[in-house]
């Protein structure tokens, strides 16, 4: 199961304003109302267990690809994992309709949005969901998902295409040599790279950037020449892009980054990584790195 899908579908049941004019849905029932504001801040706030104990005990979820994930339990460790990995995503949910029926049922349908740390928009799922009312409280029994109809947002990638080219740089007695490539109908970046160091050695590697429709962001894979590896998730920051990097060297010991690629004009851009550790301990930032376009 998907993070982004972990976290776009299970989260129906939570309210925007109605639509408005002659076409404009019946008004939110206030129990759905209600429910939505406590599921929306117990999500926010990235707390598993008070976001899964707004379902029913035996609440069901069934995704995109039919996948069935029952109790709550199950829904609460897969928003666990979700947490963990994703600090700080948002939800917005765009109800479309929503109603009664009888005294202890509620049905709703509408589009969830993940929304990165950094305000941007990264991906849209449909719902549609059961309500029940469970003594005094309504809590979510069933939901299901399918993917939304609003294209465009996995062209999130589109964003890299001023990386495209050749660029090199020399600090500190290395020189960087990389190429930025579409790759496969222009879906992903691929970036290859040569770092000569000042006593001739040289190490490589090959990188990969691409749209994950599965986590509803941009990430990246990276191999060495080393044999180390990293996968990393990308944000818009400003003037540029933010990747946390996380992976292992080739021994297996554990390395976690944050790479910052600042756009600086149409012919450099900056480049320095922080929050840097191996193994647990942590390294000092990087100085920073200003690669230029190769003539």
């Amino acid at each position: 199961m998907s993070y982004k899908t972990i976290l776009v579908s299970m989260i129906f049941g939570f309210c925007v304003s109605p639509l408005q004019g002659d076409d404009a849905a019946p008004p939110i029932p206030p129990e759905v109302k209600a429910s939505a504001e406590a599921f929306t801040s117990a999500f926010n706030k990235g707390d598993a267990a008070a976001t899964a104990a707004l379902w029913t005990q035996e609440g069901e979820y069934i995704s995109e690809t039919g996948k069935r994930f029952q109790g709550r339990k199950a829904i609460q460790d897969e928003y666990a994992k979700f947490f963990k990995a994703q600090p700080g995503v948002k939800i917005r949910l765009e109800i479309l309709n929503a109603r009664l029926v009888g005294a202890s049922l509620a049905m709703e349908e509408g589009t969830a949005v993940l929304i990165l740390p950094t305000g941007v928009e990264a991906s849209r799922t449909n719902y549609s969901a059961v309500h029940t009312k469970v003594g005094n409280q309504w809590l979510i029994a069933s939901c299901k998902d399918s993917p939304s109809a609003k294209p465009g947002l996995s062209r999130a990638i589109d964003d890299l295409d001023w990386l495209i080219g050749k660029w090199v740089a020399e600090e500190y007695g290395s020189k960087t040599e990389s190429e930025c490539k579409w790759i496969a109908n222009k879906n992903y970046v691929q970036r290859t790279y040569t770092v000569t160091h000042p006593d001739g050695s040289q190490t490589s590697g090959l990188q990969i950037i691409g749209f994950n429709s599965g986590m509803g962001a941009v990430q990246s894979w990276n191999f060495d020449s080393s044999g180390g590896m990293t996968t990393g998730t990308w944000q818009t920051a400003p003037g540029g892009w933010a990747a946390r990097m996380q992976g292992s060297m080739a021994d297996g010991t554990a390395s976690d980054a944050i790479n910052l690629l600042i756009r600086l004009d149409d012919n450099a851009y900056a480049w320095k990584s922080v929050r840097r550790s191996i193994g647990g301990q942590p390294l000092p930032d990087t100085s920073e790195v200003i690669l230029r376009r190769a003539k």
